[in-house]
């Protein structure tokens, strides 16, 4: 299985940690069921861009970007070239290195 490597976020991961997750897993449904409560406001249909996260390292080993992912990652806040989706962004065997932005375009999120 496939290690993540979250970098620390203030919010979902003040620590940063480490993760496993089985190949053919989208990283939001990984970073999920390991209880970092990434944004996901359209559940996950690619809808929205609220689980934007930067793929640091191990970016080529997942599913190419399909032409409606890359239309929403126009709108993310912090898009950078190695921007993805995480509910479209599907593991291989490979390990990766995360960092989920400090900010989303979420305007209906609570507490905030």
């Amino acid at each position: 299985m496939p290690v993540i490597k979250i970098l620390p976020h203030p919010e979902y991961c003040p620590a940063g940690t480490e993760i496993t997750a089985p190949a053919g897993t989208s990283i939001c449904e990984a970073l999920l069921d390991n209880h970092i409560n990434i944004e996901h406001a359209c559940d996950m249909s690619c809808a929205c861009t609220t689980c934007h996260v930067i793929v640091r390292q191990g970016l080529n080993s997942l599913n190419a970007a399909e032409e409606e992912e890359e239309d929403l990652l126009d709108r993310a806040w912090g898009l950078e070239p190695q921007s993805r989706l995480s509910c479209q962004a599907i593991l291989a065997q490979t390990d990766l290195v995360v960092e989920i932005p400090k900010y989303t375009i979420n305007h209906a999120k609570e507490n905030h």
